[in-house]
């Protein structure tokens, strides 16, 4: 493998993301996220769903045939629900030799060290999403959003955007933004209107 080994970041990542799933009030669940097309539940249920796939592309499976939406997930249930399926994935990938072997996601057949970046890049967004539309009630590591940064400049070129490509056009990110804030703008996210 010649590339940064994404299972560290992608730990500390999903360890976050689960601590901030945990915050989750029920009167939150029907609320607005900065990825417009989810409220808090339907993005939980992508957190949850898309997490399952990359677990069964870890373990050799085709995480194609895997909807990245997880349903009949009660409301009270989502930490647990992550917590499963995170787990999971972080035994999944834990053989080295993981890491070089071909899998199919979404964006091609790759190996596997490029895999696990972008389902890190996946989360680490996800999860700025979640916090955005809770009100930030946890701080969140800097480390994971770097690593999410760096791998979406690489592999995402800010045009063209649209089609296929599930992300809007890159938007200006505001002066001294931290690392999420310019991911997220990266990515075609801006903050929810707070007025």
């Amino acid at each position: 493998m010649n590339a940064i080994d994404p299972r560290p970041v992608y730990t500390r990542a999903t360890e976050q993301a689960a601590a901030l799933i945990r915050t989750v009030r029920p009167e939150q669940l029907d609320g607005p996220t900065p990825c417009t097309e989810f409220d808090v539940r339907r993005l939980l249920s992508h957190m949850v769903g898309g997490t399952l796939r990359i677990a069964v592309v870890g373990e050799g499976g085709d995480g194609m045939a895997v909807h990245p939406f997880a349903e009949g997930v009660e409301d009270a249930g989502w930490p647990e629900a992550y917590d499963e399926v995170r787990t999971r994935v972080l035994k999944a990938w834990e053989p080295d030799e993981r890491m070089d072997a071909p899998v199919r996601v979404p964006w091609g057949e790759v190996p596997g060290w490029q895999a696990l970046s972008g389902y890190v890049m996946e989360i680490v967004t996800h999860t700025w999403d979640l916090s955005e539309a809770l009100g930030h009630p946890l701080p969140l590591d800097a480390a994971p959003a770097e690593f999410a940064l760096a791998t979406a400049e690489r592999v995402l070129p800010a045009t063209p955007r649209g089609g296929d490509t599930p992300f809007e056009r890159v938007r200006p990110a505001p002066e001294g933004a931290g690392t999420y804030a310019r991911l997220a703008a990266w990515l075609g996210r801006e903050p929810l209107s707070r007025a």
